[in-house]
């Protein structure tokens, strides 16, 4: 099964570094967003990608192909106008790098990439959030509803304190951390789609998550695969120093590769 990456938006939430290169680009211990997610389908066996590229999409596809070299021990004889390679660290995949359009929004995205995707089902997830979801249980849970889409849901983690008030007097009468379970589900990507959602796409000038996957749900054709472990975007620069700490201080919980 084929994983497609949306990697095309512009990121202008997290501009003080999305001006520099794409949002999926951005790092977090030393390594692109974009590699980490990648790794966490490769622990499971997935390995063939196809990344939709849009906003400065050319600084992805420049990343792949060198990948084989910034991941690989070599000597470099300027007299001679030659490389050898010593020793190869480079990951085990295959990448599909489709330009999809600076401006096009995510269902014509996915409608660029039809003509790549060879099986009955692919998978889908953003450019940009990382989780330790169990994708083995998740496909079993896809093929158990047998629907045209799943989606990964969850409760994001109260980074906000909720305030109890007085509506009377406005005086504050306690504060205490927001729990998970006082948060709406979420789409938090990590999706597994059968080829029949492209008769869901229209033109494609829509954004995934409103006519596309609307009229998948209304048609009774789409079901929640609910995860309660550790899922975060990087949308904001918060976001970013979060997912940070986390690396360094050697727990992220989204690394489940040695």
């Amino acid at each position: 099964m084929k994983v497609v990456i949306l990697a095309g938006g512009k990121g202008s939430r997290i501009s003080e570094e999305s001006q520099l290169k794409p949002k999926p680009m951005i790092e977090i211990g030393g390594m692109p967003i974009l590699w980490h997610i990648m790794k966490i389908y490769s622990f499971y066996g997935f390995h063939e990608f196809i990344i939709c590229c849009g906003y400065k999409g050319q600084m992805i596809k420049e990343y792949f192909i060198h990948y084989y070299m910034y991941q690989s021990d070599c000597t470099i004889s300027l007299c001679e106008k030659s490389m050898q390679i010593h020793e190869n660290h480079a990951e085990p995949w295959r990448v599909t790098l489709a330009n999809t359009g600076l401006n096009t929004l995510t269902a014509g995205r996915i409608l660029k990439i039809k003509d790549y995707i060879d099986g009955d089902e692919f998978m889908l997830t953003y450019g940009d959030g990382v989780s330790d979801v169990n994708l083995e249980r998740l496909i079993d849970f896809h093929h158990k509803n047998g629907k045209i889409a799943t989606i990964t849901t969850t409760q994001p983690s109260g980074r906000f304190g909720a305030l109890k008030i007085n509506k009377e007097t406005n005086q504050v009468e306690g504060f205490k951390e927001k729990a998970r379970g006082d948060q709406a589900w979420v789409n938090a990507g990590f999706m597994i789609l059968n080829r029949k959602i492209f008769d869901y796409m229209g033109d494609g000038s829509e954004m995934l998550e409103d006519g596309p996957l609307e009229a998948v749900a209304k048609d009774g054709e789409m079901a929640a695969y609910k995860h309660e472990g550790f899922w975060s975007p990087m949308d904001t620069l918060r976001d970013k120093y979060y997912l940070e700490n986390l690396w360094k201080s050697g727990h992220a919980p989204w690394k489940i590769w040695n």
